[in-house]
């Protein structure tokens, strides 16, 4: 099969070739996606098979607007619906009870996990295709991809498209949140921390029941109800270990991603910010590899706002949980 290549601007041939089944890689503000009609199961069957994912890890359905997305869940409570206006479109994933008979997305779940994603040419596609099943649009249980190289690198000769967005402005997948009980529960930490989730979900809440303002954290994942938390993610074929000070590294064969890499690190990767390492994290991992790199260090970041879902990413890349 022949991979073409095409910009964000080539709506027509996107709408066209996810009409065809796709399956389509194409940026989000998240992560590179592998995008097919949520509702065709012969195109949904596609990805699982393109990606080598197990069949019984769930999809997110990514939906043009709010309405859309809520049409193909049920009982949502008002905390979910404050969630939708606070964080719609962004990376902000919602479990809840499913409205829709789609066994090939769900993996035979009672849930559907739904957002509306970010980037404003992609909910045009998805206004022409209708909601679209999309995970991350690489080969299961490595690093994401954020460019569209990442793409080809894993993906060429077995898809159609792959949409150039240039790299992902986030680098992290949504926050997934579990919204089938009384309190939302974060179920994969995201770029929307636990304290967002929390404000947002109690807004607007005085004289409300505790059921309509509840408080919320982290949580251990539900392998049943969110996507991307029952098999390994995110590993490279390099070992990562994660140390407590990256500056203190000496090695020749290695990367060190850390704010202050010591001096005789092979590859230094360097950051400023949580912000910045989460925007880079993937696409490091994948250099690493290319480089040929033995082992890759990084240095622990505290567990707290952002720090909690670069954390998650990093020990299941280093094969801790």
């Amino acid at each position: 099969m022949h991979t073409r290549i095409v910009g964000v601007d080539a709506v027509d041939a996107i709408v066209e070739v996810l009409g065809e089944g796709g399956p389509v890689a194409l940026p989000t503000e998240t992560v590179y996606g592998l995008a097919a009609p949520a509702g065709d199961p012969h195109a949904v069957r596609r990805i699982f098979e393109v990606k080598g994912r197990p069949a019984d890890n769930p999809l997110i359905v990514h939906a043009a607007d709010a309405p859309t997305a809520f049409e193909l869940v049920r009982d949502v409570p008002r905390y979910a619906r404050r969630l939708a206006v606070a964080f719609w479109p962004g990376p902000l994933t919602l479990v809840l009870p499913s409205a829709v008979d789609w066994p090939w997305v769900q993996a035979d779940h009672p849930t559907l996990a739904v957002r509306v994603p970010g980037p404003a040419w992609l909910r045009t596609v998805l206004r022409r295709s209708g909601p679209l099943a999309a995970p991350s649009a690489n080969r299961s249980g490595g690093p994401s991809p954020t460019t569209a190289e990442h793409c080809r690198q894993d993906l060429d000769g077995r898809i159609p498209l792959i949409v150039d967005g240039g790299a992902c402005p986030g680098g992290m997948e949504s926050t997934v949140v579990d919204c089938t009980g009384a309190e939302p529960v974060i179920l994969r930490p995201g770029p929307v921390t636990a304290e967002d989730v929390r404000r947002a979900s109690a807004a607007g809440t005085e004289g409300a029941t505790p059921s309509d303002a509840p408080p919320t954290g982290n949580h251990e994942p539900s392998p049943v109800a969110s996507p991307g938390t029952r098999h390994p993610h995110y590993r490279p074929r390099a070992r990562v270990v994660l140390v407590e000070d990256g500056g203190a590294v000496d090695c020749d064969d290695c990367m060190v991603i850390a704010p202050h890499p010591g001096p005789d690190a092979a590859y230094p990767r360097s950051y400023r910010s949580l912000e910045e390492l989460g925007h880079h994290l993937y696409a490091w991992l994948r250099e690493a590899d290319a480089l040929g790199a033995a082992t890759i260090y990084v240095e622990r970041v505290p567990e707290a706002g952002l720090g909690v879902a670069l954390m998650n990413r990093l020990r299941k890349a280093a094969g801790e949980e």
